[in-house]
C-alpha cells in the first residue's frame, strides 16, 4: 500500500495516554490519514460507528478497560478494518487473544510512527523471522501464566485469583508491574 492509496484513510486512536495520542495523531495526519481519537473504549466504539475507519491503533489497557473489546466490536461492524494493537504489557496470551479476535498487528509501546506505518503496510506474517534460542525466565514464565488465566476468566480477576489459588490483590499487585523484559 502507498501513500496515495490510504491518503484520506480513516484511522482510529484508541489510547487513556492523551500526550501519547496527541504527537501520534499529529504523526499520522502528516502520512495523510484521517485521525479520530478517543481516550476510552466507550467512545472508541462511538467514534467507529460513526466514521467507519479502515485502520484502528487501539491500546491493550484503556484506563481499567480492555482495548480487546474495542478489537472484537470493530471487527463485528466491519472485518476489513486494520487494527493494530498497541501496549506496555506485552505478554503471549493477550497477543494470541487480540489476533484471534481480528488484529492484525501487535505492537509494544512506545511504538512510533514508523513502526506503526510498517504495520499498516505489512499484511503477511514473515516466516524468516529469528526464533529465540534461550527459554523465558521463570518470572516471565509466571507473568505469562497469570494473563493467560485472565484471559481465560475473561479479564475477571476475582475469578483468576480463586482458579490460582491465589488472593485476589496478590494477583493484582503481580498484575500491575510491569513484565520481566527477556
Amino acid at each position: 500500500m502507498t501513500m496515495a492509496e490510504h491518503a484520506q484513510a480513516q484511522l482510529l486512536l484508541v489510547d487513556d495516554d492523551q500526550t501519547y495520542c496527541s504527537v501520534l495523531k499529529s504523526a499520522l495526519e502528516k502520512r495523510e490519514f484521517i485521525v479520530s481519537v478517543a481516550h476510552d473504549v466507550k467512545s472508541g466504539l462511538a467514534l467507529a460507528e460513526q466514521i467507519e475507519p479502515e485502520y484502528a491503533v487501539i491500546d491493550l489497557r484503556i484506563g481499567h478497560e480492555s482495548g480487546l473489546e474495542l478489537v472484537q466490536k470493530l471487527i463485528s461492524l466491519d472485518d476489513n478494518t486494520q487494527i493494530i494493537m498497541l501496549t506496555g504489557f506485552a505478554s503471549i496470551a493477550t497477543a494470541v487473544e487480540a489476533i484471534k479476535l481480528g488484529a492484525t498487528h501487535y505492537l509494544t509501546k512506545p511504538a512510533n510512527p514508523d513502526e506503526i506505518m510498517n504495520a499498516l503496510h505489512k499484511n503477511t506474517g514473515d516466516s524468516s523471522i529469528a526464533i529465540n534460542e534461550n527459554p523465558l525466565s521463570v518470572k516471565r514464565l509466571e507473568w505469562e501464566h497469570l494473563q493467560k488465566v485472565l484471559m481465560e476468566h475473561e479479564g475477571n480477576i476475582s475469578a483468576a485469583a480463586r482458579a490460582l489459588n491465589m488472593h485476589r490483590r496478590t494477583l493484582q499487585r503481580k498484575l500491575d508491574k510491569r513484565p520481566v523484559r527477556e
